[in-house]
């Protein structure tokens, strides 16, 4: 990893949809008499960033520097969102308030390390016209600062057809990688990144395939690279490891490193993360995603969303 040695010269440009995860921990020791439902009772309550704000903090985990931008709305959840980032090394300079959209927050109740339920609340529609300009200016004045850009979509509407494009456009001009956590069916919004990273399911709605198996999988990695003039896709496929498509090359399998599984939320946004700073660092894309796949690994093994460091790598 000497891709690491000089990690906090790597800048990483991050543009997506900000979130708050809320936790809610506690016991059941009975059913309630109003309902067949568990009753919880509340211990404690922590809070982490989550969506593009969970890039950030792996970014900043890795001991490089996070450029994060994202909405939040003028709210309560605002300040815990921001409270979050500060204690995970992130600055919110470049974080922008919405009157009209609410922050994204996702609370989960958690009993005995068993989530019970989640509770959403977000704005998803598409940022307005007023909104775009000012992601826009903002965006290409940090481009010329960082070694590479991520988008992580969540579909709560920061990543707009005409953001991404303006965003790609600008990022290939100025010889910047682009990498794309991806969303949703359309992934044409996403042409001319440099990589995208669906997971397994991700990728089978994109492409309306009926079964996840490994061949169909890379059937249509191989049509996405060439339909998306992309140069990489790395699939996820939780307990079958990653596959790395490169353009024009054999495709390449990585099996999985976690011995213990006990929470996905935000081992997406590790992934991402780490192919940044690698990458970044100048590991080529193998080496970068073989690195993802170890410390994403390392992050499923924790209750709750879990941002990788630099003390978990070397545990």
């Amino acid at each position: 990893m000497d891709f690491l040695s000089n990690s906090s010269k790597i800048r990483v440009l991050i543009v997506g949809d900000v979130m708050l995860d809320r936790y809610w921990w506690g016991n059941v020791s009975r059913i309630s008499p109003e309902a067949p439902v568990p009753v919880v009772n509340l211990e404690k309550i922590s809070a982490a960033p989550g969506g593009a704000a969970n890039v950030a903090a792996n970014v900043a985990g890795l001991g490089a520097e996070p450029f994060l931008v994202g909405f939040v709305g003028n709210d309560e959840e605002s300040h815990l969102i921001s409270e979050s980032l500060t204690a995970n090394n992130v600055s919110t300079d470049y974080l922008l308030k919405s009157t009209d959209r609410r922050t994204t927050v996702k609370t989960r109740i958690i009993a005995h390390n068993q989530q019970i339920v989640r509770v959403d609340q977000e704005t998803k529609a598409d940022l307005s016209i007023q909104e775009e300009i000012k992601v826009q200016d903002l965006i290409e004045r940090l481009i010329s600062q960082s070694e590479i850009i991520v988008v992580s979509d969540y579909g709560k509407g920061m990543a707009t057809n005409n953001m991404l494009s303006r965003l790609i456009t600008t990022s290939v001009k100025s010889g910047k990688f682009v990498i794309v956590d991806p969303k949703g069916k359309n992934y044409a919004k996403y042409h001319g990144a440099t990589m995208l990273t669906p997971n397994r399911y991700e990728m089978s709605e994109a492409c309306n395939l009926q079964n996840y198996d490994q061949s169909a999988i890379e059937k249509a990695g191989i049509g996405l690279i060439s339909e998306l003039d992309l140069k990489y896709l790395l699939v996820t496929q939780g307990e079958e490891g990653m596959t790395l498509f490169e353009k024009g090359k054999k495709v390449v399998h990585l099996p999985v490193e976690s011995r213990n599984v006990y929470d996905v939320t935000g081992a997406g946004d590790t992934v991402i993360a780490c192919l940044a700073v690698a990458v970044g660092g100048g590991a080529d894309f193998t080496e970068a995603a073989k690195f993802a796949n170890r410390a994403a690994g390392l992050v499923v093994g924790q209750v709750g969303t879990t941002a990788i460091s630099i003390e978990m790598l070397n545990q």
